[in-house]
C-alpha cells in the first residue's frame, strides 16, 4: 500500500526530526499534489478541507466518506496534499488551510508534541462511544480511523506442501530452507518486533524491546537474507521471481499477484500493526463540520465502504458485520488477526529510534 509506506518514511523522518529539534518532512509524496472537490449537487453551505496522502488511499476515501458526507450534510469537501513541514507551518503561524487531518497516528503524536492539534471533545463524537474502538486509537488529540499491518509473506508451492506459521518459522532455514528478505531501514522502523518474536518473546510482552536480544536474533537469519527491501513493492517482485521464499511485506501489496495466480500467500501470525487517523488543527474556522466529518468517519456502514475499496481494516467492531466475508478475511482489523497481531508501540519508537536506526546501520553495513 503506496499511501502507508509514505507516511512510514514520513514517520522515521518525524521521528528524526523531532529528536533534532527541526521539523518533519514530507507525508505525502504518493499523492497527486492537486486539490480535489466534491461536488455538492448545489448545496453550498460550507466547504470543509480535508488533508490526506492522496492516490488510491484518497480515492477511496472520496467515494466511501467525502461524497456521501456532502450528500447528507451540503457541506462540500475539498482536499489538499500537502507536506508535514507545510502542515506544521500554517499551524504555527495560526492560519492552517485545512480543517481535518488524515495521517497515520505516530505523526499525530508529533502534531501533539509541537501544539498543532486541538485536543478532541469526545462528546461531539457519538459514534466513538461505546463503539468497541481500541483505548490507544481514543487518544486526546487524535482519533483511529483504520489498521494497516506489516506481516509475513511467502511461496505456496516452496516447502513442500509445508506452510510456515510463525516468525520462528521464517527463522527456521533447516525446516523451511531458501533465501529471505526483509526491510530496510529505509523504509520503514526496523522490524525488531519479528527479531524477538521469532526467538521466543510473548507478543504481549514486546515492549519494551530488548534491543540487544533482537540484534542477537538478526545476527541468525542476516546470512539467510538476500536483500533488504526499500520500496513496497519489491517484496512481490522479490517473491514472484523466486529470488526469495519468504519476506515481510506490507499487508495488500501482493493482493493484486495473488488474484492473478501467483503461488503467494500472507501469515497473519506476528503482524504488526499500525494505524491512520484524524484530528483537528489549531486555528481552523470551520470546527463544527470538522467534527461532524470525523463523527461521520467513525460509523460502521462508512468505515465498512472504506475497507471494501481499500485494503486497511476499520476500527469500529460493528463494522466487520458488514463486511463481504473476502474483506473482513483479508483485514489487519478482523478478530482473529487482531488476536494474533500486535499494535506497534508508538511512543517507545519515538523515544528510541535514532538510536535504533544507528545500531542498524551499523548492523547491515558490518
Amino acid at each position: 500500500m503506496r499511501e502507508a509506506r509514505i507516511n512510514r518514511r514520513v514517520f522515521l523522518r518525524g521521528v528524526g526530526g523531532v529528536a533534532a529539534g527541526i521539523a518533519a518532512t514530507s507525508l505525502t509524496a504518493c499523492g497527486t499534489g492537486t486539490s480535489r472537490s466534491v461536488d455538492s449537487g448545489g448545496k453550498n453551505s460550507k466547504t470543509l478541507v480535508v488533508r490526506d496522502s492522496g492516490g488510491t488511499y484518497g480515492d477511496a476515501n472520496q467515494k466511501a466518506v467525502y461524497e456521501p458526507f456532502t450528500k447528507e450534510t451540503g457541506i462540500q469537501v475539498k482536499v489538499v496534499n500537502i507536506e508535514y513541514a507545510q502542515m506544521l507551518a500554517q499551524i504555527k503561524q495560526g492560519r492552517p488551510q485545512f480543517d481535518v487531518i488524515d495521517d497515520s497516528m505516530a505523526d499525530f503524536v508529533l502534531f501533539k508534541q509541537q501544539g498543532a492539534t486541538q485536543a478532541l471533545d469526545y462528546d461531539r463524537l457519538k459514534n466513538s462511544k461505546n463503539a468497541g474502538i481500541a483505548k490507544s486509537l481514543l487518544t486526546t488529540h487524535a482519533v483511529g480511523k483504520n489498521y494497516w499491518a506489516s506481516v509475513m509473506a511467502y511461496r505456496t508451492d516452496a516447502f513442500g506442501g509445508k506452510k510456515p506459521t510463525s516468525w520462528a518459522d521464517f527463522w527456521d532455514t533447516k525446516t523451511f530452507p531458501g533465501s529471505r528478505a526483509l526491510q530496510a531501514l529505509d523504509a520503514d522502523l526496523p522490524e525488531l518486533e519479528f527479531a524477538l518474536l521469532a526467538d521466543g518473546v510473548d507478543p504481549d510482552k514486546l515492549y519494551p524491546l530488548d534491543v540487544d536480544r533482537a540484534f542477537k536474533s538478526l545476527d541468525a537469519i542476516k546470512s539467510h537474507v538476500k536483500k533488504f527491501w526499500d520500496t513496497g513493492a519489491l517484496p512481490g517482485v522479490l517473491l514472484g521471481r523466486e529470488e526469495v521464499v519468504a519476506s515481510s511485506v506490507w499487508h495488500g501489496r501482493l493482493d493484486a499477484l495473488i488474484k492473478q495466480g501467483s503461488p503467494l500467500a500472507y501469515q497473519w501470525n506476528g503482524a504488526r500493526r499500525q494505524s491512520n487517523g484524524l484530528a483537528i488543527p489549531k486555528g481552523t474556522d470551520n470546527l463544527d463540520a470538522a467534527y461532524q466529518l470525523i463523527d461521520f468517519s467513525l460509523r460502521p456502514e462508512v468505515q465498512a465502504a472504506y475497507a471494501e475499496l481499500y485494503p486497511m481494516a476499520p476500527t469500529v467492531p460493528a463494522a466487520y458485520k458488514k463486511l463481504s466475508t473476502a474483506t473482513a478475511d483479508n483485514l489487519a482489523g478482523s478478530a482473529a488477526h487482531l488476536e494474533s497481531g500486535f499494535d506497534l508501540d508508538v511512543e517507545w519508537w519515538i523515544k528510541n529510534q535514532d538510536a535504533v536506526s544507528k545500531r542498524w546501520q551499523e548492523w547491515s553495513h558490518a
